[in-house]
């Protein structure tokens, strides 16, 4: 009998002791959350939120961050550089690589799309249409709406 009251205690104490372990590992989060990066590893430190007003500047512009899930975020963006790609570069929303054509871009916002991998890439659009320029190239408009868009 004496056995059988020892095994519940143990189980007990062991139970209790689980739910301690977990409770502690669970206080390491701290709630927030951050977009997951295209190639599935983990979200860049430097992602910012919805609503933010970025830049200094006597120009104005919205500036679109559109996910591989469709979620949107967008920035106001402040700047007196002359092209879009400059400004975005200066605050550094987006990353890549220069090319023949131009910046080729992989990271916005801290997210990165690997079109070796997955087939993704960053797409550019003026307006809400497909843009014929890149964004290195793009004159800042004051006012226009400027999008990365991840696509397959």
């Amino acid at each position: 009998m004496q056995m059988k009251c020892s095994k519940k205690i143990s189980s007990f104490i062991l139970c209790v002791m689980l739910i301690v372990a977990m409770a502690f590992s669970a206080t390491g989060c701290n709630g927030s959350t951050q977009k997951e990066a295209a190639s599935g590893g983990e979200a860049n430190a430097g992602t910012r939120t919805e609503g933010s007003v970025l830049g200094e500047g006597s120009m104005k512009f919205t500036f679109a961050v559109v996910d591989k899930d469709g979620n949107e975020t967008q920035f106001e963006i402040h700047t007196d550089k002359e092209t879009v790609g400059e400004a975005l570069l200066s605050l550094n929303l987006i990353a890549g690589d220069e090319g023949d054509y131009g910046l080729y871009v992989k990271t916005v916002n801290g997210i990165t799309a690997d079109y070796e991998t997955d087939g993704m890439y960053w797409a550019f659009y003026i307006g809400g249409e497909y843009a014929s320029t890149g964004v290195d190239a793009t004159a800042v408009t004051e006012g226009e709406t400027y999008a990365f868009k991840m696509e397959k």
